[in-house]
């Protein structure tokens, strides 16, 4: 560990402070002191260079197209394992050792699955046309009521039962919040069912005896499917500090209840410039409607005095091809060929788009390249997702990592409650 000086050139005074060392990546400069030693603060908006905690859940290196978690590739995650694993990894810091634990973890979350009564009630205030995104944070808002007392204490089991009880029912809340949305009757969890195929199950299977011919509820759900929305959960687990995840931990380090500070990741998560982006792409991809169209919106998205923007290019770290895009566009082309077949419209138009976009200089002297949101949509909605949904899929897939950041957080000795400050320019 060394040290960095800073010199005021006004002053000449001249202030050490310690640079630390991070595991990967670039180092940082410790400068929690800054104000205290030199009456000056820093400015930075959006902080992009500024780090509010050290983690040791998922890492980013935005220039070479890398992201881990635990320290281990999302390629190889992908590859070897499901989301229930990736969820055990995340909160307990372990992979299950066997298929045998694996199951275990799996069949806990299935029996957690369900919602109390007096929950469920709650979604009858809601008007049908509301948005699943709201139902959801309000019903993720009101579980803290019902578990009050999840245990404030710094046993690990007790941070176990409070992240695999959100977990296990979020997928449910997600079920409940749509078919509330459009005025349809809840399909309650199925044990026998694993988590990602109950999921599915519970938004598409319908009451006992509303169906012709005595059918019991029961629908068709392929192995494929529940392979491809296991993936797509996985790939969303966890993202380093973005907007929502910060957002957790800043509600967190109030001492707020950890499923109100999830309910606040949940809203910030809403925003089209966040997990609402693959609505807005499948918008846009609608909008070009034909292949022949993608050169002329090429170029208005080049247009400074155009307003439009290019939806599902760029990110905020990633400058390279992210990661889960490339993992993404290749389990869309896996599908396709498996049979689950994608609108061939819209995805010769996204495939277009990325081959004109990325032979452009204006888009490589700038890092644009496609993020996790370009292709995801065209992905849910062969496989039967209605677009108000989309959101709230990125929801069940990251809750594991919201949940693992607030028991970091809680259990870091040098946690402090967020107080950024202002630069003042009023009066």
């Amino acid at each position: 560990m060394g040290t960095i000086t800073l010199t005021n050139n006004q002053t000449k005074e001249s202030f050490e402070f310690e640079l630390i060392e991070c595991a990967r990546g670039p180092q940082a400069v410790d400068f929690s002191k800054l104000f205290e030693r030199t009456n000056i603060f820093s400015y930075d908006p959006g902080y992009s260079s500024t780090a509010g905690c050290k983690s040791t859940i998922s890492y980013i290196d935005g220039k070479n197209g890398v992201l881990l978690y635990k320290g281990v590739p999302i390629e190889e995650i992908v590859q070897k394992y499901c989301f229930t694993d990736v969820c055990k990894l995340l909160i307990t810091d372990s992979l299950p050792k066997n298929i045998e634990e694996s199951k275990e973890f799996d069949i806990e979350l299935r029996h957690r699955s369900f919602l109390h009564e007096g929950l469920i009630n709650i979604f009858g205030a809601f008007p049908d046309n509301a948005h699943p995104m709201a139902n959801l944070s309000s019903a993720v808002a009101a579980l803290s009521t019902f578990y009050v007392n999840y245990k404030d204490s710094e046993e690990s089991d007790d941070y176990h039962v409070m992240a695999s009880r959100i977990i296990a029912k979020i997928p449910t809340l997600v079920a409940f919040s749509y078919r509330n949305s459009v005025g349809a009757p809840f399909i309650y969890p199925d044990v026998n069912r694993s988590y990602v195929e109950n999921f599915l199950y519970m938004l598409r299977a319908y009451p006992h005896g509303r169906l012709k011919h005595g059918l019991q509820g029961e629908i068709e759900i392929t192995p494929l499917e529940v392979e491809a929305m296991d993936k797509i959960f996985t790939l969303h687990a966890d993202h380093g500090q973005n907007a929502s995840t910060t957002t957790v931990r800043n509600v967190a380090s109030t001492g707020a209840h950890p499923y109100a500070a999830i309910s606040a990741g949940i809203n910030a998560l809403w925003g089209a410039a966040h997990g609402g982006a693959n609505e807005k792409v499948l918008v846009q991809l609608n909008e070009i409607g034909n292949v022949n169209n993608v050169a002329k919106f090429i170029e208005r998205a080049k247009d400074k005095n155009d307003p439009f923007r290019l939806m599902g290019f760029g990110h905020r770290v990633y400058k390279s091809y992210d990661p889960r895009a490339k993992t993404i566009k290749a389990l869309k082309n896996e599908l396709d060929k498996k049979g689950i077949k994608m609108d061939h419209r819209l995805s010769d138009i996204a495939e277009k788009l990325e081959e004109v976009a990325l032979s452009d200089d204006y888009f490589k002297e700038r890092g644009l390249y496609p993020n996790v949101d370009f292709y995801s949509g065209i992905i849910l909605t062969a496989l039967k997702i209605p677009v108000s949904l989309f959101t709230p899929i990125f929801v069940i897939g990251r809750m594991p990592g919201w949940c693992a950041q607030v028991i970091e957080h809680i259990k870091d000795p040098t946690t402090r409650i967020t107080r950024p400050r202002q630069v003042y320019i009023g009066k």
